[in-house]
Protein backbone atom coordinates (compact mmCIF):
# COMPACT_ATOMS: atom_id res chain seq x y z
CA UNK A 1 0.00 0.00 0.00
CA UNK A 2 1.39 3.44 -0.89
CA UNK A 3 1.90 6.20 1.69
CA UNK A 4 -1.30 8.08 0.78
CA UNK A 5 -3.47 4.97 1.17
CA UNK A 6 -1.72 4.06 4.43
CA UNK A 7 -2.15 7.60 5.79
CA UNK A 8 -5.85 7.59 4.92
CA UNK A 9 -6.29 4.19 6.61
CA UNK A 10 -4.56 5.43 9.76
CA UNK A 11 -6.67 8.58 10.21
CA UNK A 12 -9.82 6.50 9.70
CA UNK A 13 -8.58 4.16 12.43
CA UNK A 14 -9.13 6.92 15.03
CA UNK A 15 -12.59 8.28 14.04
CA UNK A 16 -13.30 10.34 17.20
CA UNK A 17 -9.95 12.12 17.21
CA UNK A 18 -10.20 12.71 13.46
CA UNK A 19 -13.76 14.06 13.75
CA UNK A 20 -12.81 16.49 16.53
CA UNK A 21 -9.72 17.77 14.69
CA UNK A 22 -11.48 18.15 11.35
CA UNK A 23 -14.58 19.82 12.89
CA UNK A 24 -12.53 22.44 14.75
CA UNK A 25 -10.37 23.10 11.71
CA UNK A 26 -13.42 23.41 9.43
CA UNK A 27 -15.14 25.86 11.82
CA UNK A 28 -12.09 28.11 11.94
CA UNK A 29 -11.53 28.05 8.17
CA UNK A 30 -15.28 28.48 7.50
CA UNK A 31 -15.47 31.56 9.73
CA UNK A 32 -12.41 33.10 8.05
CA UNK A 33 -13.80 32.43 4.55
CA UNK A 34 -17.19 33.90 5.53
CA UNK A 35 -15.57 37.08 6.92
CA UNK A 36 -13.45 37.56 3.79
CA UNK A 37 -16.49 37.07 1.55
CA UNK A 38 -18.63 39.54 3.53
CA UNK A 39 -15.84 42.14 3.53
CA UNK A 40 -15.25 41.75 -0.22
CA UNK A 41 -18.97 41.95 -1.09
CA UNK A 42 -19.57 44.99 1.13
CA UNK A 43 -16.47 46.71 -0.25
CA UNK A 44 -17.63 46.08 -3.81
CA UNK A 45 -21.17 47.31 -3.15
CA UNK A 46 -20.09 50.41 -1.23
CA UNK A 47 -17.33 51.45 -3.66
CA UNK A 48 -19.38 50.73 -6.78
CA UNK A 49 -22.20 52.94 -5.53
CA UNK A 50 -20.06 55.92 -4.54
CA UNK A 51 -20.53 56.99 -8.20
CA UNK A 52 -18.13 59.91 -7.92
CA UNK A 53 -20.43 61.85 -5.57
CA UNK A 54 -18.55 64.31 -3.34
CA UNK A 55 -21.37 65.57 -1.12
CA UNK A 56 -24.97 64.73 -0.28
CA UNK A 57 -27.22 67.56 0.92
CA UNK A 58 -30.47 66.85 2.77
CA UNK A 59 -32.52 67.52 5.89
CA UNK A 60 -30.83 67.77 9.29
CA UNK A 61 -30.35 64.46 11.08
CA UNK A 62 -27.86 61.61 10.99
CA UNK A 63 -25.25 62.14 8.24
CA UNK A 64 -24.77 58.36 7.91
CA UNK A 65 -28.53 57.91 7.51
CA UNK A 66 -28.51 60.58 4.79
CA UNK A 67 -25.75 58.73 2.89
CA UNK A 68 -27.35 55.29 3.29
CA UNK A 69 -30.77 56.50 2.14
CA UNK A 70 -29.64 58.74 -0.73
CA UNK A 71 -26.76 56.69 -2.14
CA UNK A 72 -27.34 53.08 -1.05
CA UNK A 73 -31.14 53.20 -0.65
CA UNK A 74 -31.07 51.02 2.48
CA UNK A 75 -32.41 53.44 5.10
CA UNK A 76 -35.25 55.93 5.54
CA UNK A 77 -34.58 59.53 4.43
CA UNK A 78 -33.88 62.14 7.10
CA UNK A 79 -36.72 64.33 5.75
CA UNK A 80 -37.26 66.82 2.94
CA UNK A 81 -35.71 70.14 1.97
CA UNK A 82 -37.33 72.97 0.00
CA UNK A 83 -36.35 73.81 -3.54
CA UNK A 84 -35.72 77.35 -2.33
CA UNK A 85 -32.99 76.13 0.04
CA UNK A 86 -31.49 73.70 -2.48
CA UNK A 87 -31.68 75.92 -5.57
CA UNK A 88 -28.39 77.87 -5.02
CA UNK A 89 -26.49 74.56 -5.37
CA UNK A 90 -28.44 73.58 -8.51
CA UNK A 91 -27.31 76.61 -10.49
CA UNK A 92 -25.56 75.32 -13.65
CA UNK A 93 -23.16 78.28 -13.40
CA UNK A 94 -22.07 77.45 -9.82
CA UNK A 95 -18.28 77.98 -9.60
CA UNK A 96 -17.52 74.76 -7.63
CA UNK A 97 -20.34 72.34 -8.50
CA UNK A 98 -20.21 70.33 -11.72
CA UNK A 99 -23.50 68.46 -11.22
CA UNK A 100 -26.38 68.63 -8.72
CA UNK A 101 -28.80 65.73 -9.01
CA UNK A 102 -32.07 66.01 -7.03
CA UNK A 103 -33.69 62.95 -5.42
CA UNK A 104 -37.27 62.61 -4.20
CA UNK A 105 -37.87 59.45 -2.17
CA UNK A 106 -40.35 57.85 0.18
CA UNK A 107 -42.49 55.70 -2.15
CA UNK A 108 -42.06 52.19 -3.48
CA UNK A 109 -43.71 49.48 -5.55
CA UNK A 110 -43.64 45.90 -4.24
CA UNK A 111 -40.79 46.97 -1.89
CA UNK A 112 -38.64 48.32 -4.75
CA UNK A 113 -37.91 51.98 -4.11
CA UNK A 114 -39.05 54.76 -6.41
CA UNK A 115 -36.83 57.75 -7.00
CA UNK A 116 -37.93 61.02 -8.57
CA UNK A 117 -34.90 62.55 -10.26
CA UNK A 118 -33.40 63.89 -13.48
CA UNK A 119 -31.91 61.85 -16.34
CA UNK A 120 -28.40 62.75 -15.13
CA UNK A 121 -28.91 60.16 -12.39
CA UNK A 122 -28.45 57.18 -14.73
CA UNK A 123 -25.13 58.52 -16.04
CA UNK A 124 -23.68 58.46 -12.52
CA UNK A 125 -23.74 54.66 -12.68
CA UNK A 126 -22.87 54.31 -16.37
CA UNK A 127 -26.29 52.75 -16.99
CA UNK A 128 -27.70 52.21 -20.46
CA UNK A 129 -31.05 51.13 -21.82
CA UNK A 130 -31.85 47.47 -22.44
CA UNK A 131 -35.15 48.44 -24.09
CA UNK A 132 -37.56 51.34 -24.35
CA UNK A 133 -36.54 54.88 -23.38
CA UNK A 134 -35.55 57.00 -20.41
CA UNK A 135 -38.44 58.58 -18.49
CA UNK A 136 -39.23 62.03 -19.80
CA UNK A 137 -42.86 62.91 -19.13
CA UNK A 138 -44.69 62.90 -15.80
CA UNK A 139 -45.99 59.48 -14.67
CA UNK A 140 -43.45 57.64 -16.86
CA UNK A 141 -41.12 55.16 -15.18
CA UNK A 142 -37.86 53.50 -16.20
CA UNK A 143 -37.06 50.31 -14.28
CA UNK A 144 -33.72 49.04 -13.03
CA UNK A 145 -32.74 45.63 -14.46
CA UNK A 146 -33.37 43.68 -11.23
CA UNK A 147 -36.78 45.29 -10.70
CA UNK A 148 -37.99 44.29 -14.16
CA UNK A 149 -36.64 40.76 -13.77
CA UNK A 150 -37.91 40.15 -10.23
CA UNK A 151 -41.40 41.55 -10.86
CA UNK A 152 -41.73 40.27 -14.44
CA UNK A 153 -42.56 43.78 -15.71
CA UNK A 154 -42.32 44.87 -19.33
CA UNK A 155 -42.79 47.97 -21.47
CA UNK A 156 -46.31 49.38 -21.35
CA UNK A 157 -47.17 47.90 -17.93
CA UNK A 158 -48.85 50.24 -15.45
CA UNK A 159 -48.65 50.26 -11.65
CA UNK A 160 -49.50 52.38 -8.60
CA UNK A 161 -46.84 53.28 -6.06
CA UNK A 162 -47.21 52.94 -2.28
CA UNK A 163 -46.18 55.34 0.46
CA UNK A 164 -43.23 54.00 2.43
CA UNK A 165 -40.95 51.08 1.64
CA UNK A 166 -43.20 48.16 2.65
CA UNK A 167 -45.51 46.27 0.30
CA UNK A 168 -48.70 47.60 1.91
CA UNK A 169 -51.96 47.68 -0.08
CA UNK A 170 -53.43 50.20 2.39
CA UNK A 171 -50.65 52.68 1.56
CA UNK A 172 -51.09 52.42 -2.22
CA UNK A 173 -51.72 55.58 -4.27
CA UNK A 174 -54.52 53.98 -6.30
CA UNK A 175 -55.60 57.26 -7.85
CA UNK A 176 -52.47 57.54 -10.03
CA UNK A 177 -50.70 55.13 -12.32
CA UNK A 178 -47.17 55.04 -13.65
CA UNK A 179 -46.42 53.60 -17.08
CA UNK A 180 -43.24 51.60 -17.76
CA UNK A 181 -41.46 53.22 -20.73
CA UNK A 182 -37.96 51.78 -20.33
CA UNK A 183 -35.83 49.09 -18.72
CA UNK A 184 -32.15 49.65 -17.93
CA UNK A 185 -29.38 47.17 -18.68
CA UNK A 186 -27.75 45.54 -15.61
CA UNK A 187 -24.88 47.51 -14.02
CA UNK A 188 -24.25 45.60 -10.78
CA UNK A 189 -24.91 48.85 -8.86
CA UNK A 190 -27.81 50.18 -6.80
CA UNK A 191 -29.60 51.60 -9.85
CA UNK A 192 -30.55 48.01 -10.78
CA UNK A 193 -32.86 47.99 -7.72
CA UNK A 194 -34.67 51.29 -8.39
CA UNK A 195 -37.74 52.60 -10.24
CA UNK A 196 -36.99 56.03 -11.72
CA UNK A 197 -39.38 58.82 -12.66
CA UNK A 198 -39.63 62.62 -12.70
CA UNK A 199 -39.54 64.65 -9.50
CA UNK A 200 -42.86 66.22 -10.50
CA UNK A 201 -44.49 62.77 -10.63
CA UNK A 202 -43.79 62.43 -6.90
CA UNK A 203 -45.50 65.74 -6.27
CA UNK A 204 -48.50 64.80 -8.43
CA UNK A 205 -49.02 61.54 -6.54
CA UNK A 206 -48.90 63.22 -3.13
CA UNK A 207 -50.95 66.23 -4.18
CA UNK A 208 -53.73 63.86 -5.26
CA UNK A 209 -53.49 62.07 -1.92
CA UNK A 210 -53.88 65.36 -0.06
CA UNK A 211 -56.86 66.35 -2.22
CA UNK A 212 -58.57 63.03 -1.58
CA UNK A 213 -58.07 63.33 2.16
CA UNK A 214 -59.61 66.82 2.07
CA UNK A 215 -62.64 66.03 -0.13
CA UNK A 216 -63.20 62.26 0.36
CA UNK A 217 -64.37 62.36 -3.25
CA UNK A 218 -62.65 60.14 -5.81
CA UNK A 219 -65.10 60.73 -8.64
CA UNK A 220 -63.57 63.83 -10.13
CA UNK A 221 -60.03 62.46 -10.28
CA UNK A 222 -58.67 61.27 -13.58
CA UNK A 223 -56.90 57.94 -13.35
CA UNK A 224 -54.95 58.58 -16.54
CA UNK A 225 -52.63 61.55 -16.76
CA UNK A 226 -52.04 63.09 -20.16
CA UNK A 227 -48.27 63.05 -20.72
CA UNK A 228 -46.84 66.43 -19.78
CA UNK A 229 -43.24 67.57 -20.08
CA UNK A 230 -42.21 68.91 -16.67
CA UNK A 231 -40.27 72.18 -16.43
CA UNK A 232 -36.79 72.18 -14.91
CA UNK A 233 -36.71 72.33 -11.12
CA UNK A 234 -35.18 75.81 -11.34
CA UNK A 235 -38.54 77.00 -12.70
CA UNK A 236 -40.68 75.28 -10.04
CA UNK A 237 -42.08 77.11 -6.95
CA UNK A 238 -39.60 77.51 -4.08
CA UNK A 239 -41.92 75.88 -1.52
CA UNK A 240 -41.87 72.54 -3.37
CA UNK A 241 -39.79 69.84 -1.66
CA UNK A 242 -37.21 67.26 -2.61
CA UNK A 243 -35.44 64.74 -0.37
CA UNK A 244 -31.77 65.35 -1.14
CA UNK A 245 -29.17 66.58 -3.61
CA UNK A 246 -26.17 64.61 -4.90
CA UNK A 247 -23.28 66.98 -5.65
CA UNK A 248 -20.18 66.46 -7.81
CA UNK A 249 -17.43 69.07 -7.57
CA UNK A 250 -15.57 70.59 -10.50
CA UNK A 251 -12.30 70.27 -8.58
CA UNK A 252 -10.89 69.56 -5.14
CA UNK A 253 -10.11 73.16 -4.22
CA UNK A 254 -10.26 74.57 -0.71
CA UNK A 255 -13.56 76.37 -1.34
CA UNK A 256 -15.22 73.25 -2.72
CA UNK A 257 -14.04 71.15 0.25
CA UNK A 258 -15.38 73.84 2.64
CA UNK A 259 -18.82 73.79 0.99
CA UNK A 260 -20.12 71.05 3.29
CA UNK A 261 -19.10 72.92 6.43
CA UNK A 262 -20.73 76.12 5.15
CA UNK A 263 -24.01 74.27 4.44
CA UNK A 264 -24.00 72.70 7.91
CA UNK A 265 -23.24 75.97 9.70
CA UNK A 266 -25.20 78.51 7.68
CA UNK A 267 -28.34 76.70 6.45
CA UNK A 268 -31.15 74.52 7.82
CA UNK A 269 -29.81 71.62 5.74
CA UNK A 270 -26.97 69.20 6.36
CA UNK A 271 -24.20 68.09 4.02
CA UNK A 272 -22.46 64.74 4.37
CA UNK A 273 -19.43 63.29 2.59
CA UNK A 274 -20.02 59.71 1.35
CA UNK A 275 -16.35 58.76 1.70
CA UNK A 276 -16.14 59.99 5.31
CA UNK A 277 -19.41 58.39 6.42
CA UNK A 278 -18.65 55.03 4.79
CA UNK A 279 -15.21 54.99 6.45
CA UNK A 280 -16.98 55.71 9.75
CA UNK A 281 -19.35 52.82 9.07
CA UNK A 282 -16.38 50.55 8.33
CA UNK A 283 -14.77 51.53 11.64
CA UNK A 284 -18.00 50.65 13.49
CA UNK A 285 -18.20 47.29 11.73
CA UNK A 286 -14.47 46.69 12.00
CA UNK A 287 -14.48 46.02 15.75
CA UNK A 288 -16.95 43.15 15.48
CA UNK A 289 -15.15 41.78 12.45
CA UNK A 290 -11.79 41.82 14.27
CA UNK A 291 -13.29 39.96 17.23
CA UNK A 292 -14.66 37.26 14.88
CA UNK A 293 -11.35 37.04 13.05
CA UNK A 294 -9.44 36.56 16.32
CA UNK A 295 -11.98 33.90 17.30
CA UNK A 296 -11.40 32.11 13.98
CA UNK A 297 -7.61 32.20 14.50
CA UNK A 298 -8.01 30.79 18.03
CA UNK A 299 -10.25 27.98 16.71
CA UNK A 300 -7.70 27.13 13.98
CA UNK A 301 -4.87 27.14 16.57
CA UNK A 302 -6.86 24.83 18.86
CA UNK A 303 -7.63 22.55 15.90
CA UNK A 304 -3.89 22.41 15.12
CA UNK A 305 -3.29 21.43 18.75
CA UNK A 306 -6.00 18.79 18.41
CA UNK A 307 -4.29 17.34 15.32
CA UNK A 308 -1.00 17.23 17.24
CA UNK A 309 -2.58 15.45 20.24
CA UNK A 310 -4.46 13.02 17.96
CA UNK A 311 -1.30 12.03 16.06
CA UNK A 312 0.87 11.91 19.17
CA UNK A 313 -1.55 9.72 21.13
CA UNK A 314 -2.10 7.37 18.17
CA UNK A 315 1.66 6.68 18.01
CA UNK A 316 1.49 4.64 21.23
CA UNK A 317 -1.20 2.41 19.76
CA UNK A 318 0.66 2.07 16.44
CA UNK A 319 4.21 1.51 17.71
CA UNK A 320 4.19 -2.18 16.85
CA UNK A 321 2.73 -1.54 13.37
CA UNK A 322 5.32 1.12 12.62
CA UNK A 323 8.12 -1.12 13.96
CA UNK A 324 6.99 -3.89 11.61
CA UNK A 325 7.23 -1.42 8.72
CA UNK A 326 10.84 -0.71 9.74
CA UNK A 327 11.65 -4.43 9.98
CA UNK A 328 10.14 -4.94 6.50
CA UNK A 329 12.46 -2.33 5.01
CA UNK A 330 10.81 1.06 5.51
CA UNK A 331 13.40 3.69 6.44
CA UNK A 332 13.12 6.41 9.07
CA UNK A 333 12.32 8.94 6.33
CA UNK A 334 9.31 6.93 5.19
CA UNK A 335 7.83 6.83 8.71
CA UNK A 336 8.50 10.56 9.09
CA UNK A 337 6.75 11.26 5.75
CA UNK A 338 3.80 9.03 6.71
CA UNK A 339 3.01 10.99 9.91
CA UNK A 340 3.50 14.33 8.13
CA UNK A 341 1.11 13.15 5.40
CA UNK A 342 -1.53 12.27 8.01
CA UNK A 343 -1.30 15.79 9.47
CA UNK A 344 -1.62 17.30 5.98
CA UNK A 345 -4.60 15.07 5.14
CA UNK A 346 -6.46 16.18 8.27
CA UNK A 347 -5.73 19.83 7.43
CA UNK A 348 -6.87 19.44 3.79
CA UNK A 349 -10.12 17.70 4.79
CA UNK A 350 -10.81 20.43 7.38
CA UNK A 351 -9.98 23.13 4.82
CA UNK A 352 -12.34 21.73 2.16
CA UNK A 353 -15.23 21.34 4.64
CA UNK A 354 -14.50 24.83 6.06
CA UNK A 355 -14.46 26.32 2.56
CA UNK A 356 -17.89 24.86 1.83
CA UNK A 357 -19.22 25.99 5.24
CA UNK A 358 -18.04 29.56 4.62
CA UNK A 359 -19.65 29.75 1.18
CA UNK A 360 -22.90 28.14 2.38
CA UNK A 361 -23.04 30.66 5.26
CA UNK A 362 -22.58 33.46 2.70
CA UNK A 363 -25.37 31.95 0.59
CA UNK A 364 -27.72 32.05 3.59
CA UNK A 365 -26.76 35.65 4.36
CA UNK A 366 -27.04 36.64 0.68
CA UNK A 367 -30.64 35.42 0.54
CA UNK A 368 -31.52 37.34 3.72
CA UNK A 369 -29.74 40.52 2.55
CA UNK A 370 -31.34 40.38 -0.89
CA UNK A 371 -34.80 40.00 0.65
CA UNK A 372 -34.19 42.88 3.07
CA UNK A 373 -32.24 45.36 0.94
CA UNK A 374 -32.57 44.12 -2.66
CA UNK A 375 -28.77 44.10 -2.99
CA UNK A 376 -27.09 41.30 -4.91
CA UNK A 377 -24.50 39.19 -3.10
CA UNK A 378 -22.55 36.35 -4.70
CA UNK A 379 -21.90 33.40 -2.38
CA UNK A 380 -19.87 31.38 -4.88
CA UNK A 381 -17.25 33.93 -5.82
CA UNK A 382 -13.89 32.40 -4.95
CA UNK A 383 -11.24 34.81 -3.65
CA UNK A 384 -7.47 34.81 -4.08
CA UNK A 385 -7.11 34.86 -0.28
CA UNK A 386 -8.63 31.38 -0.15
CA UNK A 387 -5.43 30.00 -1.75
CA UNK A 388 -3.45 31.67 1.05
CA UNK A 389 -5.79 30.04 3.56
CA UNK A 390 -5.00 26.67 1.94
CA UNK A 391 -1.27 27.31 2.33
CA UNK A 392 -1.88 28.33 5.96
CA UNK A 393 -3.90 25.15 6.55
CA UNK A 394 -1.12 22.98 5.10
CA UNK A 395 1.45 24.77 7.27
CA UNK A 396 -0.62 24.16 10.42
CA UNK A 397 -1.06 20.49 9.47
CA UNK A 398 2.69 20.18 8.92
CA UNK A 399 3.62 21.91 12.21
CA UNK A 400 1.09 19.83 14.15
CA UNK A 401 2.60 16.62 12.74
CA UNK A 402 6.31 17.49 12.96
CA UNK A 403 6.95 16.33 16.58
CA UNK A 404 4.97 13.07 16.25
CA UNK A 405 6.79 12.45 12.92
CA UNK A 406 10.22 12.96 14.55
CA UNK A 407 9.26 10.62 17.39
CA UNK A 408 8.07 7.96 14.90
CA UNK A 409 11.33 8.19 12.95
CA UNK A 410 13.48 7.90 16.09
CA UNK A 411 11.68 5.10 17.94
CA UNK A 412 13.74 2.08 19.11
CA UNK A 413 12.51 -0.79 16.92
CA UNK A 414 14.42 -3.52 18.83
CA UNK A 415 12.99 -2.42 22.20
CA UNK A 416 9.39 -2.22 20.89
CA UNK A 417 9.62 -5.63 19.16
CA UNK A 418 11.04 -7.26 22.33
CA UNK A 419 8.16 -5.88 24.40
Amino acid sequence: MNLLGLGWKNIRHNPLGTLLSVTLFALGIGLMVFLFLVQKQLDDNFKKNLAGIDLVVGAKGSPLQLILSSMYHIDAPTGNITLGAARPYMNPKHPFIEAAIPLSMGDSYREYRMVGTTQEFIYLYGAGLAEGKIWQYNMEATLGANVAQALGMKLGDTFSSSHGFEDDDHAAHDHTEFKVVGILAPTGSVIDQLILTTTQSFWLVHEHTAEEEDTHDHAHHDHDHAPTMPPTLLDEPEEKEITSLLLKFKGRGFQALNLGRNINEKTDMQAASPAIEINRLYSLMGTGEQVLRVLAIVIIFVSGLSIFISLFSSLRERQYELSLMRVMGAGRGKLFALIILEGLLLAIIGYIIGLLLGHFAMQTMASTMEDAYKYSFSAWEFLAVEWWLLLGALLIGFLAAILPAIRAARMDVALIMSE
